[in-house]
């Protein structure tokens, strides 16, 4: 990839994703005044009923099982299924957005419409609560039906994991993150705090299988070890807490968080069963449009590039940093798709093949401030390819408790 690609940024009256001119000289950007935009908060909450997909288990029931329920209320608000009786409420949730939904025309209210992955009860959606406090959650069945809900415009803003401090980045979205036009505008951390849910009147010793998003079971591996139980891998922590609640299964506990407990009415057999109480989630908060990069505060900026082969080629990509005394927080690296090989002849024995790599960096920095201009600018006389994903606050905030 030969030549030097930068996506252009008009919100911010310049081009080249912030960037200075390869010449590194001393004379610095005007940055114009930023255009504001209001947004009308509402503090309701309200459902998405959009025509689509089945839903499929575990995120939730699907259509052939609705057409074969009971649908006779009961005194107690609780709806009748073959397979035993859940709350009414349940059936009632919002239906998270498939890809094949992306195609209905947006709604839009004064609320600011946030998606995320999962069902409500996902710790995605209370990442997306803490973001935006007033905001309607959307639920979304996969990572790029919610890039996606947020370029057609069926959603305001999109929240979705990128890395967990016990198990590791989530490189499905670092990869969406390139394949998608979207910017970083902020970051969340939250807590993961994991229950043992069951249905009610279960007692833990009774379970024979537990399910939850694979993750979650190896964060709970002593636990579940003790248990002797079978562990069975789901979509998401909140769908298998649906699944159980929807198919009545009394010999299936759900790895998930009091929350979904709450919504699925399901019952907390064992509270904080995670090997290590130490276990935070780092979400970003995606838009259409940058915001204007400051320097009254901590920030954050994420850059993607590529580099030529050759000896000490990353250590120059990284010396551009050290050198103006900027601090790198994240490094990621991830094989080229289009591009996974190359091929050098280097010896007499034939040709050696290594693999070319996308290189992912975060470092604590404003676009606003000098250093970060003049170090990204060095950095893009040798970097074959290069682009700001966002330049963002820091979450300085404490990661608190789901």
């Amino acid at each position: 990839m030969a030549s030097k690609l930068c996506p252009s940024s008009p919100a911010l009256g310049f081009s080249n994703s912030l960037l200075l001119p390869k010449s590194r000289q001393s004379t610095e950007t005007a940055f114009p005044k930023p255009t504001t935009k209001l947004w009308r908060n509402s503090a309701r909450s309200a459902s998405l009923h959009q025509s689509g997909a089945e839903w499929r288990i575990p995120r939730a029931m699907s259509s052939a099982q609705s057409a074969t329920q009971k649908q006779d209320e009961n005194q107690n608000g609780s709806v009748s299924l073959e397979s035993g009786t859940v709350p009414k409420d349940l059936v009632s949730l919002p239906r998270p957005l498939s890809v094949t939904d992306l195609a209905t025309p947006p709604s839009h209210g004064s609320q600011v419409r946030v998606a995320y992955q999962g069902v409500p009860g996902a710790y995605s959606e209370a990442a997306a609560l803490k973001a935006y406090p007033q905001c309607e959650a959307v639920p979304c069945e996969q990572f790029e039906a919610a890039f996606q809900a947020v370029e057609l415009w069926l959603v305001d803003k999109a929240v979705l994991p990128i890395e967990n401090s016990l198990g590791g980045s989530i490189h499905r979205n670092y990869d969406l993150l390139l394949r998608h036009r979207l910017h970083i505008v902020g970051e969340v951390q939250l807590a993961v705090h994991h229950c043992l849910l069951g249905l009610p009147g279960v007692k833990k010793e009774e379970l024979k299988r537990v399910v939850s998003h694979p993750q979650a079971l190896s964060q709970c591996e002593h636990t579940l070890s003790t248990l002797g139980v079978i562990r069975e891998a789901a979509d998401d922590t909140a769908g298998a807490a649906q699944f159980i609640a929807a198919n009545n299964l009394r010999d299936t506990g759900a790895v998930a968080s009091a929350r979904a407990a709450e919504i699925y009415g399901l019952q907390i057999l064992a509270d904080g069963i995670q090997d290590d109480s130490d276990n935070v989630t780092r979400f970003l908060m995606l838009a259409r449009e940058p915001i204007i990069p400051r320097i009254d505060r901590p920030f954050k900026t994420s850059i993607v590039f590529t580099l030529e082969e050759g000896p000490g080629v990353l250590f120059k990509a990284l010396a551009v940093f050290a050198l103006r005394d900027i601090n790198l927080t994240k490094i990621e690296s991830r094989p080229q798709r289009k591009r996974p090989l190359r091929v050098v002849d280097d010896s007499n024995t034939g040709a050696a093949k290594y693999f070319d790599y996308l290189f992912y960096i975060d470092f604590e920095a404003s676009m606003a401030d000098p250093r970060a201009q003049n170090a990204l600018g060095h950095l893009q006389e040798f970097a074959t390819f290069m682009r700001v994903l966002g330049s963002y606050p820091m979450d300085m905030t404490p990661t608190g408790r789901l």
